[in-house]
């Protein structure tokens, strides 16, 4: 079973799964209702989605779900995790963490350890995690430090713009690039922040103190770029 608030996710992962052979429902709720459908189905496996794995609370759902129905694995589907994030989904109950980019491969080979009662997580993940742990940042509880870090010096840009309220056609022409070019660079800021909306990306950086940080737009097209050069 796939159970998340983006139906779309949910449905394209669920599709994914079947054409390899699985037995999948998909199914979109709030995050305040994902357990109770979880429950109601008692699926084998159970792909839980969460967009901020280091929100308070954020797996609750996972502890309702193994005090009910102790026998339905459940992995966590979300975006790269802090060190914390990962504990705190196996603290819950969580038989696996799975990053919303992975491949559908690795969400099978997830799946599979999930059903033998495997820990199910990709070893760059433990190894990043691990990483952080040995050698943390200056701040390791600023949320809006940890969330730049994920991002190049022209995703930031990206978002600088998108929270200052900038369509795909502005920042384009802002950055000297081609829409096209644009609406990619957007995509992989919301993916890279695990937020499903432009307006949720604005949000989430103004609320962790990301924009601060980021500072302003150093003159007119401070990361340009051509279609054809090279990654900066």
């Amino acid at each position: 079973m796939v159970v998340d608030d983006h139906r779309l996710l949910a449905e394209a992962l669920a599709s994914a799964l079947k054409l390899r052979g699985h037995r999948v429902l998909a199914a979109a709720a709030p995050a305040a209702g994902a357990a109770d459908l979880v429950i109601a189905r008692a699926p084998e496996v159970c792909l839980l989605g969460t967009a901020a794995p280091a929100e308070p609370g954020v797996f609750d759902p996972v502890v309702k779900v193994k005090r009910e129905r102790p026998q339905v694995a459940v992995l966590v589907l979300g975006p790269v995790p802090s060190p914390r994030g990962i504990a705190a989904a196996f603290a819950a109950g969580a038989s696996g963490y799975v990053r919303h980019d992975e491949r559908i491969e690795g969400v099978e080979r997830a799946i599979m350890k999930a059903r033998a009662g495997e820990a199910a997580v990709a070893p760059q993940l433990l190894q990043g995690a691990f990483s952080e742990l040995l050698n943390p940042v200056a701040q390791p509880d600023d949320e809006g430090q940890r969330l730049l870090q994920m991002l190049t010096p022209r995703e930031v840009e990206v978002l600088v713009r998108v929270a200052d309220g900038e369509d795909t056609r502005l920042i384009a022409a802002g950055m000297g690039i081609a829409p096209s070019t644009a609406r990619t660079h957007v995509q992989r800021v919301l993916m890279k922040l695990g937020v499903g909306s432009r307006l949720e990306a604005a949000a989430l950086a103004a609320r962790t103190g990301l924009l601060d940080r980021a500072g302003p737009l150093s003159g007119s097209g401070s990361y340009r770029e051509t279609e054809t050069g090279p990654e900066q």
